[in-house]
């Protein structure tokens, strides 16, 4: 998916490092490779300005992989003869910014998009190296795209899921195209207008520069600072600002 003239502008005039950040893009449609995703469109166009930052990115098409349903970080210990998910999360963890993508239908998320988010959810409970939540540090976006409402809806409903497993949020964290309802041009599409529609570009374009930023300043900074949050401490009998316990 090229780029506008006004993105290679940006790309071009930026004066931010950013190739030592990784990305990781997990697309939620329900179509395998090499089925034409509509939602690739939209990714296509936040990796290309990752990219030409000399950002690594990964893209992964999540129902081309054998995950397993479940909460726990490796189904295989639960019952299940296979998990893809593991390798997955290895990638996730190993990247400051973290997008989810997803197609509508019945004015939700896809189900392969909940799937994930419950895998995500799976290791939320793990900690770093500061005993915070491990992931911690990380910012989080989502893409939507489809033929019907509900792209703020999938947008509310991806972005609070991330920030609640300790995902920083970033402005303007989303970005969607709506083909006309009922059936018609999905974006990708002859004619659907989808690639040329300026209010996605910029929404998309925004998204991207402003997870590229934050996940800049909080490198930068060191991660999000230890104090009032660390799982490790509470357990041990600190409470910060509150008395702490009495343990006799």
């Amino acid at each position: 998916m090229p780029l506008t003239e006004k993105q290679e502008a940006l790309c071009a005039t930026s004066a931010w490092e950013f190739s030592d950040l990784r990305a990781v893009f997990i697309n939620c449609t329900l179509k395998p490779s090499p089925e034409k995703s509509h939602t690739d469109g939209l990714v296509a166009i936040s990796k290309a300005i990752m990219e030409k930052n000399g950002m690594t990115v990964d893209v992964i098409r999540a129902v081309d992989h054998d995950i397993a349903y479940g909460v726990w970080p490796d189904m295989t210990e639960h019952g299940w003869d296979s998990d893809a998910w593991p390798g997955i999360l290895e990638k996730v963890m190993a990247a400051e910014i973290l997008v989810l993508t997803s197609p509508i239908w019945l004015g939700e998320k896809s189900s392969v998009c909940t799937k994930v988010i419950e895998r995500l959810y799976a290791a939320s409970g793990q900690l770093n190296d500061h005993g915070q939540y491990a992931y911690y540090g990380r910012v989080g976006g989502c893409l939507i795209t489809g033929n019907e409402d509900g792209a703020k809806h999938c947008s509310m409903n991806i972005l609070y899921s991330l920030q609640h497993l300790g995902y920083v949020i970033p402005p303007q964290a989303d970005a969607a195209w709506l083909g006309e309802a009922g059936p018609g041009p999905s974006y990708l599409d002859e004619g659907s207008g989808g690639p040329e529609n300026d209010f996605t570009n910029r929404n998309t374009t925004f998204m991207t520069w402003n997870l590229m930023h934050l996940a800049r300043m909080i490198k930068d900074a060191g991660g999000i600072p230890a104090h009032g949050n660390q799982r490790s401490e509470w357990d041990a009998g600190c409470r910060f600002d509150f008395q702490n316990p009495d343990y006799r």
